[in-house]
């Protein structure tokens, strides 16, 4: 019963991270094209902290912490197809914390990003996604 727990448990993580993900840039997006001081700038910032602080980073830790949980009840550190999937869910962490990093800067107003910018970031996630779920459905190596 525990691996079908812990799988549940890091999908529901994973589903909530990544809806983080998506929808901070895309409020960037906006936020950047907001003037500075307006309301709706101010708006954004309480949106991207509460978004970032109370469902963002909790559902990345747990993502972390039932993945590795299941690697380890599967024993599948050894293989390769993990150490990819792993070197990508770095990347998102390692973005993860690059979103943080401009939610500091709106929160500042000291932004210098353009709504450009932050669509193009948009579109990472989707990418490092698209690679989880290959590697963890096809085992390629």
């Amino acid at each position: 019963m525990l691996y079908p727990a812990l799988k549940s448990l890091h999908i529901i993580s994973l589903v909530a991270w990544m809806a983080g993900m998506f929808y901070l840039p895309r409020l960037f997006v906006y936020h950047a094209e907001a003037p500075k001081g307006s309301p709706q700038s101010e708006t954004f910032k309480v949106m991207e902290r509460r978004l970032l602080k109370a469902i963002m980073t909790p559902a990345m830790i747990a993502t972390w912490v039932f993945g590795l949980w299941l690697a380890w009840e599967m024993g599948a550190f050894a293989q390769g197809w993990l150490h990819a999937k792993l070197a990508v869910v770095l990347v998102l962490s390692g973005l993860h914390g690059l979103l943080a990093k401009r939610l500091r800067e709106f929160a500042e107003d000291r932004n210098t990003h353009s709504g450009r910018y932050y669509r193009i970031v948009n579109e990472v996630p989707t990418l490092c996604l698209v690679a989880i779920v290959v590697l963890v459905v096809f085992k390629p190596f």
